[in-house]
């Protein structure tokens, strides 16, 4: 059997293979004795498929060993630590985490604990809670980089239809580039397969030509 000692070892090894095959290892057979070593490694991995494997290996482990951890992870100082905790809360996906993803991680200053929060935000919100975590989202809209607008596009699409009426009101929004985010979002909830970029394009050239240009159909 792997004891924490070992584990932590193992994880800690120059190599990502050898860190790879810990985690996968500690995932086989899972012990609850090893929770901490894993929650802990998951603040410090910096390669992303073996941070994967951590997540895996702790979806394992009876949610009474790994939830209160990842808890404490969520109010961490280090992004990744709240980036993964979040992460591997989407992938457990249980309903009373939900309040866990709070405010202020969906407006982290890190791009990347604000879209890990999206996406399991997405996952956990219950129904009642949907139309709201929509306005949340969208009151985001045109913040980052491209990378960053897909990722609030995709979370703001998985919400269907109760993000209908917070997308139609940014689209008419003041600011061209919320206005032109959240367009771009329709018309890839109207059309998934379309790409984003020629999306934010022709939203982009709506906007330009100013009032009169009417509301997004669609929404």
């Amino acid at each position: 059997m792997t004891t924490p000692r070992d584990l932590c070892a193992a994880l800690a090894a120059d190599d990502a293979s050898t860190r790879l095959r810990a985690a996968l290892n500690a995932g086989s057979a899972p012990d609850p004795a090893l929770a901490g070593v894993l929650v802990e490694r998951c603040a410090a991995e910096p390669d992303s498929f073996v941070r994967d494997m951590l997540s895996w290996a702790l979806t394992r482990l009876p949610a009474a060993d790994v939830l209160p951890r990842l808890r404490v992870e969520l109010g961490s100082p280090r992004p990744r630590a709240r980036a993964q905790a979040l992460h591997t809360l989407s992938k457990i996906a249980a309903p009373s985490t939900w309040p866990w993803v709070t405010r202020d991680l969906l407006r982290d200053p890190e791009d990347d604990v604000a879209r890990t929060a999206w996406r399991t935000a997405v996952v956990l919100a219950p129904t009642g809670e949907r139309a709201a975590l929509a306005g949340e989202l969208a009151g985001q809209l045109g913040r980052g980089d491209r990378d960053v607008r897909l990722s609030l596009s995709r979370a703001l699409v998985d919400l269907g239809d109760t993000a209908g009426a917070a997308l139609a009101q940014a689209s008419e929004d003041p600011d061209p580039a919320v206005a032109a985010h959240a367009r771009a979002t329709v018309a890839l909830r109207s059309d998934p397969d379309a790409g984003f970029d020629d999306a934010v394009a022709e939203a982009q050239r709506v906007v330009a030509l100013g009032p009169g240009r009417g509301t997004m159909s669609g929404c």
